[in-house]
């Protein structure tokens, strides 16, 4: 059954978040994230009615060095906010400058972000854009005929191991679990 033919007409809420990848030298690429929701109805606000409008509309730019994976610098626009005070946060990210984009970033970033006055669209934008660093860097890399394949250890380190729980190799936990299971009767062979 598809739950939305039925109130396909009534739609209220769209958000959308997209992601780019660009090639700004030889030595690095900019991602970029946008968040853009719209509110497709009015809606009251304190007892004040607004029309449809677009809440959020932000930005993230990130400049990473290729080689690395070093976050060398960042820039956040909010060019539509639903409040003034949205724009004490966009400076939130900067304590990322100088991290390194690899297993654990997110932890590191959840943990940052919390010490400081931040944003939850801001947040929310940029852990999209983290885990598409790879197929950017990959097209990037993959641009010239003579560019070779990314390295396989890369690949490894940063989209198995990270990105892909279900590939990682088996620790002594998941080693004596599925071991344990093995040894019951119907278990996996």
């Amino acid at each position: 059954m598809n739950l939305v033919d039925p109130c396909r007409d009534r739609k209220i809420h769209t958000g959308n978040i997209e992601i780019a990848t660009y090639e700004y030298d030889e030595e690095h690429i900019v991602m970029e994230g946008i968040l853009k929701d719209d509110l497709l109805i009015p809606i009251y606000v304190s007892g004040k009615e607004k029309q449809p409008h677009p809440p959020h509309h932000m930005m993230i730019q990130i400049l990473i060095e290729c080689s690395s994976f070093i976050i060398k610098d960042i820039n956040v626009k909010m060019p539509t906010i639903p409040y003034k005070w949205c724009n004490e946060t966009s400076d939130s990210l900067d304590p990322i400058k100088g991290l390194k984009i690899e297993p654990g970033f997110t932890s590191k970033v959840k943990k940052i972000l919390r010490e400081s006055k931040r944003c939850l669209h801001l947040t929310t934008l940029l852990l999209a854009i983290v885990p598409t660093v790879m197929q950017g860097y990959w097209t990037y890399n993959a641009r010239k005929p003579s560019s070779g394949d990314v390295p396989s250890e890369m690949i490894d380190h940063y989209l198995i191991h990270s990105a892909l729980p279900s590939l990682r190799t088996v620790g002594e936990p998941e080693a004596n679990f599925q071991g344990s299971i093995r040894k019951t009767a119907g278990g996996l062979k």
